[in-house]
């Protein structure tokens, strides 16, 4: 993007002493987040006000998210589901479509008492079930120990505990058996897509957690078949996918040993694999 001339106030400590604190300009922020490429300038100016301290720390943030960083490692924290979750730069932001993966497990749990939030990321998954079914045993799981330590802050006020390691390798045995809801947030973008994301995501948000592998269901395909082994009877898988991908999808579940469905919603363009472990 070619250099522009700072619409900001001057540093407070360039003023002369005499003159009053800089005070910063909401139209000045959306003029650098229109320039930047930001379709919801407006929007995104008033949550960086909101949450910057100073006008220097706001016309850094606007100047940060103007050059692709995505608009929640900017302020720190992604709305989902109802609550407020921080996001760490370097972790994976929590979709909105992805509340309904939230929605369909409390529908298919309402009364679970063990939850765990395989792929964790930030842990907003975890901690929005949590946060619905009020007393629960919540594990999170993830292989990337800077989300890792995102989903600890984020979980930690729900008891929760979180486990760093390659799927179900991670999680202590003594849940095999026992998991009411296993929502597996897993990758499941085709590796030769990748490179069609929007590059807030494609530079910003770590591969492992979009590349599901050559038709994106590696990762799925993994959870899907040893799921069984860790849901409590009547216990239930849940992994978001694509509609394209639903029918392998589906056939993995299968496969698995567990009884399927397939959830859609519409709006949010959102499809969600449920199985089921019968008894």
């Amino acid at each position: 993007m070619p250099p522009m001339s700072s619409p900001f106030p001057p540093d407070a400590a360039s003023a002369p002493p005499s003159s009053s604190p800089p005070t910063l300009s909401r139209d000045a922020l959306v003029a650098v987040l229109r320039a930047g490429g930001c379709v919801f300038a407006e929007q995104e100016a008033e949550l960086i006000l909101a949450a910057a301290r100073t006008p220097d720390e706001a016309a850094a943030m606007a100047r940060r998210r103007a050059a692709g960083l995505p608009l929640e490692h900017v302020v720190g924290w992604a709305e989902f589901h109802g609550l407020r979750v921080r996001v760490e730069p370097g972790v994976f932001v929590p979709r909105r479509r992805t509340e309904f993966l939230v929605d369909q497990a409390l529908t298919a749990a309402p009364h679970a008492s063990v939850v765990v939030d395989l792929c964790c990321g930030s842990g907003a998954v975890g901690a929005a079930l949590a946060a619905s079914l009020g007393q629960v045993e919540l594990h999170a799981a993830d292989i990337d120990p800077a989300a890792v330590r995102c989903a600890r802050g984020n979980i930690a006020g729900h008891g929760g505990h979180v486990h760093t390691g390659d799927l179900f390798a991670a999680l202590p045995d003594r849940l095999r058996g026992r998991v009411d809801i296993l929502a597996a947030n897993v990758p499941y973008v085709p590796t030769g897509e990748v490179p069609l994301l929007p590059a807030e995501a494609r530079e910003h948000e770590p591969l492992a957690a979009l590349d599901g592998g050559g038709d994106g269901l590696d990762v799925l395909r993994r959870v899907a078949a040893e799921a069984r082994c860790w849901l409590a009877p009547g216990g239930c898988l849940l992994v978001e996918t694509s509609e394209r991908q639903a029918p392998a999808a589906v056939e993995a579940f299968a496969r698995g040993g567990l009884t399927v469905r397939v959830a859609r919603d519409e709006e949010l363009y959102a499809h969600v694999v449920v199985g089921t472990r019968v008894s």
